[in-house]
């Protein structure tokens, strides 16, 4: 006879299976979950160690946002969140890069065809730019060189004639070196082709597209007023710090927030979708390239630069800093993650926001054991130097205490002998003079006394220390033989 089944039994055993299944943590994707905690975690501790004011992340996935966040305070005591406007600096130049290639995808731009076919009116005092290539402008590969000293031009076509007078580095194609102008020349080919403003193509084209309503781009700096005043680190804590007055225009004037800097990372981990469509921004074999390092170009792509081979997991990335901000973004192929993080402070000595992007992708990848807060190396990079200086200051006061000793012994010198002596005493005070006294003077730069001591505030307090010393020392000795010669006739007689 065959016995009916009893429905419930069956429904009663699936129900336990699933509950034991959740149970020990086996629900579907359980393994892909971003710890947010962890994430959190890590970065308060990070910016606590290191005494950094604030900082704002974003994490993606395969086109989506996993995790938005700020930490800390701005310079004008507001709390930092993901939709505090931020300098991206150098970061800028993937936009930049980007814009190149939309106006590529239309038909409008060649990357192999020579840069003079955009801007026929560049005009350089070498005749080897006439080789120079869009693609070799993406790669820093024209031979541009990047001068330390600039006068200042408030916009890319005022730049352009000052340029008269450059000689390439290098043959075009041959060699990396690294220069803004590149990008300046980028950001102006995208202006001419379009018949706008640079910045109001990324406005129309790229902010609005990806809905980046919080991103705007500024030519040069003295446009800033859409974000506080940044921050330079020195011996643990934070300062603020104003920016050096310069045109920044495709090569370092995007101001982004952790909010649409996720937006943008998702739509470079998603094959070019703007996140929440199935519209792209950029064919996804182009966005790929701009990811890929040229031909002849080392690990260097379009606006962006491949790890060393050392770096585990390798990742797709670009840096950049400001006098008061740092920035990273990147990518990781292996696992599809996207992290950016923006910091409203400058340290000199150690690129933190490279720091904390890989501490966040080692969490985000469940290698929290590779994410670990060390020792604040800057901080004590600082600190040495602050001893350094000290160190040079006390040895400068013995010498000068024998002083008179030292003259005696060479007493009978010339003149140009004794001074000759003096001359490695001079080189310090002669670098710190030319630094704070003759740099802010030349070629019409922008640069300031009180700027130059900010870009390195350790640096600056060990070179002023040491300079301090060698021109006391040099002003002993010289007093000392002075004083002595004075009192050698008297002695003369005793000795007769």
């Amino acid at each position: 006879m065959h016995r009916a089944t009893n429905p419930v039994r069956p429904l009663l055993i699936m129900l336990l299976a699933a509950l034991a299944w959740l149970a020990a943590g086996a629900s579907p994707g359980s393994a892909e979950t971003t710890p947010e905690a962890p994430i959190d975690d890590y970065v308060r501790e990070y910016l606590r160690t290191n005494g950094l004011p604030g900082a704002a992340i974003a994490l993606t996935r395969n086109g989506e946002v996993v995790h938005t966040a700020g930490y800390g305070r701005q310079s004008d005591g507001t709390r930092v969140t993901d939709d505090t406007p931020m300098m991206i600096g150098s970061v800028s130049k993937t936009f930049t890069a980007f814009a190149v290639l939309q106006l590529v995808e239309d038909g409008r731009v060649d990357l192999d065809q020579p840069v003079l076919r955009y801007l026929p009116d560049l005009v350089l005092d070498d005749p080897r730019a006439a080789e120079i290539t869009v693609r070799q402008l993406l790669t820093h590969h024209s031979g541009l060189p990047n001068p330390t000293i600039v006068p200042l031009s408030r916009s890319l076509e005022e730049e352009l004639p000052t340029l008269a007078g450059w000689r390439l580095q290098s043959d075009p194609g041959t060699r990396y070196l690294y220069a803004n102008i590149n990008f300046h020349l980028a950001a102006l080919l995208v202006q001419r082709v379009t018949d706008q403003p640079f910045e109001q193509y990324l406005a129309a084209e790229v902010f609005g597209p990806l809905g980046m309503t919080n991103s705007t781009a500024v030519a040069t700096t003295v446009d800033l007023t859409a974000v506080p005043v940044g921050h330079v680190t020195a011996f643990g804590r934070a300062w603020p710090s104003r920016e050096l007055e310069q045109l920044n225009s495709g090569a370092g004037g995007v101001i982004s927030t952790a909010g649409d800097m996720g937006r943008w990372l998702a739509m470079q981990t998603g094959q070019g979708r703007i996140p929440g469509t199935r519209d792209t921004l950029l064919d996804p074999e182009l966005l790929a390239l701009s990811h890929t390092p040229q031909p002849d170009a080392g690990r260097h792509a379009l606006g962006w630069d491949r790890s060393s081979p050392n770096i585990t997991p390798e990742r797709i990335g670009k840096s950049g800093a400001m006098t008061g901000w740092q920035a990273q973004h990147s990518l990781v192929p292996g696992s599809g993650y996207g992290v950016a993080v923006l910091l409203n402070s400058f340290t000199p000595t150690l690129e933190h926001a490279y720091e904390l992007s890989s501490g966040i992708i080692a969490i985000a990848e469940g290698r929290q054991g590779q994410a670990e807060v060390g020792p604040a190396k800057a901080t004590m990079i600082d600190f040495g130097l602050a001893a350094g200086g000290l160190l040079v200051l006390l040895l400068a006061a013995v010498r000068i205490a024998r002083a008179g000793r030292w003259a005696a012994k060479r007493r009978a010198w010339a003149g140009w002998r004794y001074g000759l002596r003096l001359l490695p005493q001079a080189v310090l005070p002669a670098v710190a003079i030319g630094l704070f006294g003759v740099v802010p003077l030349i070629g019409g730069n922008a640069s300031t006394p009180d700027l130059i001591f900010r870009l390195f505030p350790a640096g600056a307090v060990f070179l002023l220390a040491a300079a301090a010393a060698g021109l006391a020392l040099i002003v002993a000795r010289v007093l000392a033989r002075v004083r002595g010669r004075a009192a050698q006739p008297a002695a003369s007689p005793s000795s007769a």
